[in-house]
């Protein structure tokens, strides 16, 4: 499973991401990222790697410069930045000549800073007008991290937790904390610590590029590293290096998480109550609900009900189990599950299409035909079950 891990110990801007992921890129892949972001459409914007130190660490510097002139996406003086609405840099992205997948992620990422920015200053979306995003270059390093990760085409991005830095910072609208309130909105659910370093490490840019590719944040996984980026950023916060570095390799694909367990016994309904409460139960999200049969109090015989759900949901399935069972009480226990990572494919019998549910982790492999579709085909072709099943198999074993 190729894995992207992203260390954020000293925050994430745009331009160090994307020379970061620049890195990772070999080298027909860095010719055609800087051939393609160069010639894109962006009126009078240059992209240029220049080899940088960071207190000893060598990385890559993205200058991304504007009519020959580099801008810093931090929140300084931006009088002098265009003033853009989320319309007018939607429109802007759509007329790029990129692969549509990378239009589209470009545009969630500015989506999700316009509602960010709405936010914090009180307004609608409409309404936002992006002194620090909406220049030039932060549509370029949005962009250029968007196409850098189409290029790399990871399977998993995970991320530490950021950085943010501390104290205030100035912007147009005058002296703000950091972090700034629309990189705070949009760093929501993402873990995030301030610490000694003075100024603002995690931009708002840098915010939404975490908040739309990263899907979780913790230490880095257990990995074989392949290849590792630097992308190094133009402040100075000696003696902390100002990098951000993305390691790129294999990870065992295993799955891991949490879940919580719900579990009542029940001697006092008849079998056709509990099959309504169970179905209730899996309409009320659920990830599975079963009955054990046992013997219980005065040696009544009835049915050990559990529940399974993700954390979050467990107040509402127990609400739906005292409702639609007759139990007056319940037991509860969070646990670690571990599974293979899913996935759907599909093959072809001489009948027509089957997909097939994957699962694969551990060293292991599991597939097997999906029962509906094997159904409807022995169904529609007067066919016994097996016989479509088997061909089924036939398939998936000849891929």
């Amino acid at each position: 499973m190729k894995t992207l891990y992203l260390e954020c110990n000293m925050g994430a801007a745009g331009d160090m991401l994307m020379a970061a992921l620049y890195e990772l890129l070999d080298e027909s892949q860095r010719e055609a990222f800087l051939n393609t972001m160069n010639t894109l459409g962006l009126p009078g914007v240059e992209l240029t790697p220049m080899a940088a130190k960071t207190c000893g660490i060598a990385g890559t510097h993205m200058k991304v410069t504007v009519h020959g002139h580099e801008e810093h996406e931090h929140h300084h003086d931006h009088h002098h930045h265009h003033h853009a609405t989320p319309g007018h840099i939607g429109e802007l992205i759509d007329g790029l000549s990129l692969p549509q997948a990378v239009k589209e992620r470009a545009r969630s990422v500015y989506d999700a800073i316009a509602q960010a920015e709405a936010q914090a200053h009180g307004c609608g979306v409409g309404d936002v007008h992006f002194h620090e995003v909406g220049a030039l270059d932060a549509v370029a390093d949005v962009v250029g991290v968007c196409y850098a990760m189409y290029l790399l085409g990871p399977d998993v991005v995970c991320a530490s937790p950021v950085h943010v830095g501390s104290g205030t910072v100035q912007c147009a609208h005058g002296v703000m904390p950091v972090p700034a309130p629309a990189t705070a909105n949009l760093l929501k659910g993402v873990p995030a610590y301030g610490g000694e370093v003075r100024g603002e490490l995690c931009t708002p840019t840098g915010a939404a590029l975490l908040k739309t590719f990263v899907q979780s944040f913790g230490p880095m996984p257990v990995m074989e590293t392949e290849k590792i980026g630097c992308g190094v950023g133009t402040k100075d916060f000696s003696p902390q290096a100002n990098c951000l570095r993305a390691f790129l390799g294999e990870e065992e694909p295993r799955e891991s998480g949490d879940i919580m367990e719900l579990v009542c016994n029940i001697d006092d309904m008849t079998p056709e109550a509990l099959a309504f409460a169970c179905q209730r139960l899996l309409e009320a999200g659920a990830l599975d609900v079963y009955t054990t049969p046992g013997t219980m109090k005065k040696g009544r015989p009835g049915w050990v009900l559990t529940v399974l759900c993700d954390p979050g949901r467990d107040q509402e399935l127990i609400r739906q189990i005292f409702t639609h069972t007759t139990t007056n009480g319940l037991r509860f226990r969070l646990s670690e599950k571990l599974y293979l990572a899913p996935g759907i494919r599909q093959v072809q019998t001489q009948w027509g299409p089957v997909r097939v549910k994957a699962a694969e982790g551990f060293g292991v492999t599991h597939a097997k035909p999906e029962f509906e579709d094997v159904a409807a085909l022995a169904k529609a072709n007067g066919l016994p079950y097996q016989t479509v099943f088997e061909d089924a198999l036939r398939q998936i074993k000849s891929v």
